[in-house]
């Protein structure tokens, strides 16, 4: 997956390959520009110019999406993928109603549906995400940033799909609100059999929530675990990072750890290992060598030199 810019192609990311199951979690866990929600829209094919997808396949329910002619990959978003985004208030058009929103996804993809049995619809799944019916006739500047998640949810939901992405479902929300959202997706995911792919910078959200992880570094994939091995025993040293950097209420005299320097620039990436310059555990093969995932367990890859020698900890 490649960006256009005038300095070259920006590769945001690369060699990727992940798998979700019915009614299971994937959670997607890195730094801003990691490739983590580029990776998200990709699996719809939803990259905005100048992106395009360079490579790979993604096969849905058996179907290969990126051979699909465009009306079925059309009528494929919103009935077996859908994508929560990151800003429901950005995302919800401010001058509809709440309900219009509803009849204009149920209707667009079925057109026999009357706009009074939509309102319906709308009504019942307002419900299930815990808001009062009657917010269908409200505008989105008349609910709270919470309520709107909720709203942008019910969407999701609204035709049954067979996954739900959800890109930083609990940006700007207080602590409450946030395991409210995350309680309702996990409600949501368990009463409709979906699967949900839940992308995040918050380590601690996705190891709670999550039945597997996927810990992103500059495009890559460096961890690729079940979520209580990874919170057990990280084996990336960028994972175990991320985790020593998060409070930890068991522990009363930890002290908080930062990871040093910066993610690199995707245009301008180090030789070898690309966490190396971050890295306290670097030797000399890691500045070199490509690293490939190396596999440490029946469910587990890791992408370390450290994990090849057997020198983790």
């Amino acid at each position: 997956m490649e960006y256009w810019t005038r300095n070259g192609n920006l590769r945001a990311v690369d060699d990727v390959s992940l798998s979700v199951r019915k009614a299971e979690t994937l959670g997607i866990v890195g730094e801003s520009g990691s490739g983590k929600s580029t990776l998200g829209l990709s699996l719809i094919d939803l990259i905005p110019y100048p992106g395009k997808l360079t490579g790979g396949k993604i096969i849905l329910n058996g179907k290969e999406v990126l051979k699909l002619p465009k009306d079925e990959l059309r009528n494929l978003r919103g009935t077996e993928v859908c994508y929560v985004f990151q800003d429901p208030m950005t995302s919800l058009n401010p001058v509809k109603k709440v309900g219009a929103h509803f009849v204009e996804l149920i209707r667009t993809h079925d057109a026999k549906v009357s706009e009074k049995d939509a309102i319906e619809q709308a009504r019942k799944l307002l419900r299930d995400v815990g808001i009062q019916p009657d917010r269908v006739d409200d505008y989105p500047h008349q609910l709270s940033g919470g309520m709107r998640q909720r709203v942008m949810i019910a969407l999701a939901i609204a035709l049954n799909p067979s996954i739900v992405v959800a890109d930083e479902p609990t940006t700007a929300l207080d602590v409450i609100v946030q395991a409210k959202i995350l309680d309702l997706l996990n409600t949501l995911r368990d009463t409709y059999g979906m699967a949900l792919i839940l992308i995040t910078h918050d380590l601690s959200i996705v190891l709670q929530r999550s039945d597997n992880l996927i810990v992103m570094y500059a495009g890559q994939i460096v961890e690729y675990a079940p979520s209580e091995e990874v919170y057990a025993k990280p084996e990336h040293p960028y994972t175990q990072g991320l985790l020593k950097s998060i409070p930890n209420i068991e522990i009363a005299d930890q002290k908080l750890e930062a990871i040093a320097g910066y993610p690199p620039h995707l245009l301008n990436l180090p030789g070898g290992c690309r966490f190396w310059p971050r890295c306290k555990f670097v030797f000399d093969k890691c500045r070199k060598e490509n690293v490939p995932l190396f596999k440490t367990g029946k469910n587990r890859l890791v992408r370390c030199f450290l994990c090849e020698e057997g020198r983790i900890e």
